[in-house]
């Protein structure tokens, strides 16, 4: 594909009249690439927003204290672990899906992302993936839900749990 049949030119260039102005919130257009459903997904996390932007600890969550309110919110909404079956309780989504719910959670707070994240990754995947069935029976729904919050421990064998180290 030559750049001249490209809608958007180099700035050197210039711009071609059929273009889409810039978008900061979406500078990539990849909310045009979303489906429906991902769309609806998306929408559902990011109504999440106003609350937590109002949430006086939003920036400020002290690094010991766990936010299971949030957690169970999260839950409830079918963003924690979010990929795995419905049968344990989750909502059986695609990987896509899954990237752009902690993107709007982010939006507000990485440490609220950071704490979805690890329950969705680090702590219900490992246990779908290697666990037995009765482990998931007994562990993911109440993960799923926020009732449970997980955790995972990071040690290295000459640095102790210092990751910087």
């Amino acid at each position: 594909m030559s750049l001249a049949a490209t809608p958007i030119k180099s700035a050197a260039k210039g711009i071609s009249a059929d273009a889409k102005p810039f978008d900061w919130e979406d500078p990539f257009f990849l909310d045009d690439q979303l489906t429906e459903e991902e769309v609806a997904i998306r929408d559902v996390a990011r109504r999440l927003l106003p609350g937590k932007a109002d949430d006086p600890r939003a920036g400020s969550q002290p690094a010991r204290e766990v936010p299971s309110r949030d957690h169970e919110r999260d839950g409830a909404l079918g963003l924690l672990g979010s990929t795995l079956p419905e049968k344990y309780g989750c909502a059986a989504a695609n990987y896509t899906t899954t990237a752009w719910s902690p993107r709007e959670v982010e939006r507000v707070d990485s440490g609220y992302r950071s704490a979805m994240s690890v329950q969705s990754s680090l702590v219900m995947h490992p246990i779908y993936a290697y666990g037995s069935e009765e482990q998931r029976l007994k562990y993911l729904p109440k993960l799923a839900t926020g009732e449970w919050v997980g955790c995972f421990g990071l040690t290295e064998p000459t640095t102790a749990p210092i990751p910087a180290a």
